[in-house]
């Protein structure tokens, strides 16, 4: 396959940063795209230019890493797909293809298509998690739940952090991602205690990184890798408006 690639660049937070178009002959349509972007970076040294820096790690769909808006789409075309996930032969020979960060105030550019997402983290340490004081961790039997909530946690927790939820809404909301965080614990009955301090903690934490709010478009479901469905949303504000009624405990 010969592509047409037009990638973002951009030195540095400070950069404007702009379009740069490349060329990438004879790739094979069994590679993955972040493979792609390695054989492109190859050519790139070899004629003594510098690589395009992206993010990836394991590159198996875990880590939620190789975040890139592929043709306007976070993660690209496929649904339920990672860029890491994503074979060529998803594409056309001869196609011209966009390649560009997350775009959110939240997520800073750091260098071509590396954001900085560290505003997840400062999230989920406000409150995505359960206090335990004393003692080792209980059996993983030792306390009894529906296998129905059981279910609806898991479906919560496979929620990777990758951002593309943000990178597709237009107010940039992260509201999928902070209702995922809270939902896989709002449904087991270690989560409780903490729930309605952990409800207002998250939520003020979103909001002093600088994300929108959520106006139920659900971009955010229909590009999630892990399919994490809207209800976490309503589960989000149902526990952030009763803790915001009855307090913090």
């Amino acid at each position: 396959m010969n592509l047409t690639l037009k990638v973002w660049r951009q030195k540095d937070a400070r950069d404007k940063g702009s379009i740069v178009t490349y060329e990438v002959k004879k790739i094979s349509p069994d590679s993955s795209f972040l493979e792609m972007l390695d054989q492109l970076n190859e050519d790139l040294q070899n004629r003594g230019e510098e690589p395009i820096a992206f993010d990836h790690d394991c590159r198996e769909g875990i880590c939620g890493m190789c975040s890139l808006v592929i043709n306007g789409i976070p993660h690209g075309p496929e649904r339920a797909t990672t860029v890491c996930q994503l074979h060529m032969r998803h594409f056309r020979d001869g196609d011209t293809i966009f390649i560009e960060p997350w775009r959110a105030r939240a997520f800073p550019v750091i260098r071509d298509l590396v954001v900085d997402r560290t505003a997840f983290d400062r999230i989920f340490q406000a409150g995505g998690y359960v206090s335990v004081n004393t003692g080792g961790a209980p059996d993983a039997n030792a306390v009894p739940i529906a296998k129905a909530d059981a279910d609806l946690a898991m479906d919560a927790a496979s929620c990777i952090g990758c951002g593309a939820c943000v990178a597709s809404c237009r107010n940039a909301s992260a509201m999928l991602f902070v209702g995922a965080k809270i939902s896989q614990l709002r449904h087991l009955p270690q989560g409780q205690p903490e729930r309605k301090r952990r409800a207002l903690a998250m939520v003020a934490q979103m909001d002093r990184e600088g994300f929108g709010n959520c106006s139920n478009h659900y971009e955010c479901e229909a590009v999630c890798p892990k399919e994490i469905k809207r209800d976490v949303i309503n589960e989000l504000n149902q526990d952030y408006l009763v803790a915001s009624l009855t307090g913090r405990e």
